[in-house]
Parts: structure tokens; C-alpha cells; sequence
């Protein structure tokens, strides 16, 4: 019995990560579909990349921000580094979809350049994936450190 004791305790740190990892994975499955559709629509009707990056970006960040805060971590996150986290994200992937715009310009095919600009865009946020769910642990959703007791102030003792 003292054996099974051990290794949950053992598991319930891990467990709890892996948990957490499932859901962040969700969350970010979730708004990667929305914001892919958003990106493959936008340069299909014509946009360039960077506004499909744009819409794509607007339309992903809200359901990632709001089935991470309540869903992932439940807990609220702080506004300020997220922002920070997933701007910086828009911005590679805004330089990423227009270097690769720049470079599918001699097909001829509309078809494929959309295939390559959107695989671009997507290829971006699966290698910011981890990185991201990092910075979010760390900085956006990161619980509140413990408070300690103060230490009692010294009385100088009269001798």
C-alpha cells in the first residue's frame, strides 16, 4: 500500500503537467484551425500576407486566450506578457508569410502559392508551440509565489 502512496505522489506533479500540457494543446489545436481558415481565406481572395497574418492573428488570439486562462491554467493570466508573447508571435509570422509570399511570386499556380503562404503561417506557430506554452507557464499564467512570513522585527533586548 505504501508503494502505490509513493507512486502516485510521485505521478500527481507529473500527471498535473501532462494535464496541463493536453489542454494547451487544445486550446492551441482549437485556435490554430480558426486563424489557419482565417489566413488560407484572406490570401485566397487576395490580401497580401501580412493582412491575412493580421486577421489570421486577431481571430486566433481570443479563443487561445480565453480557453487558456479558463480551460489550461484556470486561472487568469496577466494581460500585459501575453500580449507581449503573442504579438511577438504576429510579427514572426508576418515576416515569415511575406519572405515566403516573396518567394512562391514565379508560379503561376494561385492554388499552390496558397498551399505554401498558409503552410508558412503554419509552420511559424508549430515551432513557436512549445516556446509559447513555456512563457506562459513562466510568465503569463505562472501561480503567485508564496507568500512568507515576515520576519519578526529584532527588539533590542535590554540587558
Amino acid at each position: 500500500m505504501r508503494a502505490l502512496t509513493k507512486v502516485r505522489s510521485r505521478l500527481g506533479p507529473r500527471r498535473s503537467r501532462l494535464l496541463l500540457w493536453a489542454r494547451y494543446s487544445a486550446s492551441s489545436v482549437v485556435a490554430t484551425v480558426v486563424s489557419q481558415v482565417a489566413f488560407a481565406l484572406c490570401y485566397w481572395l487576395g490580401t497580401s500576407a501580412v493582412v491575412a497574418t493580421l486577421v489570421a492573428w486577431l481571430t486566433g488570439a481570443v479563443p487561445n486566450y480565453v480557453l487558456s486562462r479558463r480551460w489550461a491554467w484556470g486561472r487568469q493570466g496577466q494581460l500585459l506578457p501575453y500580449a507581449m508573447i503573442v504579438i511577438g508571435s504576429a510579427v514572426t509570422a508576418a515576416l515569415v508569410t511575406t519572405a515566403t509570399d516573396h518567394l512562391v511570386q514565379g508560379i503561376d499556380s494561385h492554388a499552390w502559392k496558397t498551399v505554401l503562404v498558409t503552410g508558412s503561417y503554419f509552420g511559424t506557430y508549430g515551432v513557436l508551440f512549445i516556446l509559447k506554452f513555456v512563457l506562459f507557464d513562466r510568465l503569463v499564467f505562472a501561480k503567485p509565489a508564496a507568500v512568507a512570513d515576515p520576519v519578526p522585527a529584532r527588539i533590542p533586548s535590554a540587558r
